[in-house]
């Protein structure tokens, strides 16, 4: 691109990447609050990914699971809730009005009209019946605080209620109405998970009444949305912009606008940063490793991710869905697969040749990285909800 527009190479945009993403060592956090705050949000959807995102972030790992129990369940400065694509995030408290106004709101309504069509097709009964226990369901949480749909369904039995989805297809199954309705009123904004039921890494959540936040417009929120992702991640394209939202294409360039954004040049094509963010970034003072867990939202940051994950690694660290798995970096880019044995002992592979020095000096700090993982992780075992084949086989 001419005109001026400056262009960001990959070995700045992998510095940009170490230091706000709290992976080099002088850039690492203080506790769960700023790791999540630097990433805007930690992918939730495998429980155990939340805590192994940040204990790789932390100058002290050993604070890990405590230090993110406590702002999560105590001083709920982080929120797990649905949000982009309608995955389930950790978010910033101070970010939740935000995710549901800019991103929330379109899948909400997307959701709850497929309930309603679903429950019409099976026989069920109608809205009016289905708002009915919705108001009974959220009163029951109110007075419980937190509680499981099986102790919800003690105080509304209609929550027991089931209903087959597909009748006839290949994909037929049967949905009960607690199952349904929690998962649209989460998208809603009007309950959010709570306290799991067993350790850190347990699957089954309880559910609280989500805090109370501001309404705001949504072309306000999509804007203030895309200036914190962009102060994290930018540069980027629009068409990583579209995909890490889930927007449609005229709505981030509405938010770009809005923000005044400004242009510069990659290797993809056009991408954009935050208003004054577009000078030289200097790189870390020191080569840096780390072992970032299967989803960890670095990894699954940027729709094109050639800029620190070549290609023909992507067999061996994804899924056929497309979930990355955990992942070796170093200095700013992709080089391995890595796993938690039955016996505790964290085991790499590098799937990049490094060769000569540059392997040693990456494997000694690969090793480093390793003790840290296995010493802060103490008796509990780690299997990623979505297996790759090389965790897969490192694992064993």
């Amino acid at each position: 691109m001419g005109g001026g527009v400056r262009y960001i190479g990959v070995a700045e945009r992998r510095a940009r990447l170490g230091l706000r993403h709290r992976l080099a060592g002088e850039a690492r956090a203080q506790g769960p609050a700023d790791v999540a705050q630097s990433l805007v949000a930690l992918h939730g959807s495998d429980p155990a990914t939340v805590y192994l995102a940040v204990g790789a972030r932390l100058t002290d790992p050993a604070k890990t699971v405590a230090e993110t129990e406590r702002v999560l369940y105590e001083d709920r400065a982080l929120v797990r809730m649905h949000g982009m694509r309608h995955t389930v995030f950790v978010f910033p408290a101070e970010l939740t009005a935000v995710v549901h106004a800019s991103t929330g709101l379109t899948v909400a309504a997307r959701e709850r009209a497929a309930l309603i069509k679903h429950m019409a097709s099976a026989g069920a009964p109608d809205a009016a019946w289905l708002a009915e226990v919705e108001e009974s369901t959220l009163a029951a949480l109110a007075r419980r605080g937190q509680a499981t749909a099986a102790e919800l369904a003690e105080d509304e039995p209609r929550l027991r209620e089931q209903f087959v989805y597909a009748a006839g297809k290949s994909y037929e199954g049967t949905h009960s109405v607690s199952t349904r309705l929690l998962r649209v009123l989460g998208v809603e904004g009007k309950v959010v998970r709570g306290r799991p039921l067993g350790s850190w890494l347990s699957t089954q959540f309880r559910w609280a009444v989500a805090p109370e936040h501001p309404e705001l417009e949504v072309a306000e929120a999509q804007a203030d949305l895309l200036r914190h992702w962009l102060a994290a991640c930018g540069p980027a394209t629009e068409a990583d912009l579209k995909w890490w939202t889930g927007w449609r294409v005229t709505e981030v360039r509405r938010a770009l606008t809005a923000i005044g954004a400004q242009a510069v040049s990659l290797d993809e094509g056009t991408g954009y940063v935050v208003d004054g963010d577009v000078g030289p970034v200097a790189g870390p003072a020191e080569p840096w490793a780390a072992l970032l867990p299967g989803l960890d939202p670095t990894a699954m940051g940027w729709q094109a991710r050639d800029w620190y994950l070549a290609p023909e690694l992507r067999p061996s660290l994804f899924d056929r869905s497309g979930n990355v798995g955990p992942t070796v970096w170093w200095n700013g880019r992709v080089v391995g697969g890595w796993a938690q044995r039955p016996d505790g002992e964290i085991v790499w592979r590098f799937l990049e040749d490094l060769g000569g020095s540059e392997r040693r000096e990456a494997d000694a700090a690969v090793a480093v990285e390793a003790e840290r993982l296995r010493r802060w992780l103490g008796p509990a075992r780690v299997t990623p909800r979505f297996r790759t084949p090389v965790e897969r086989e490192l694992g064993s």
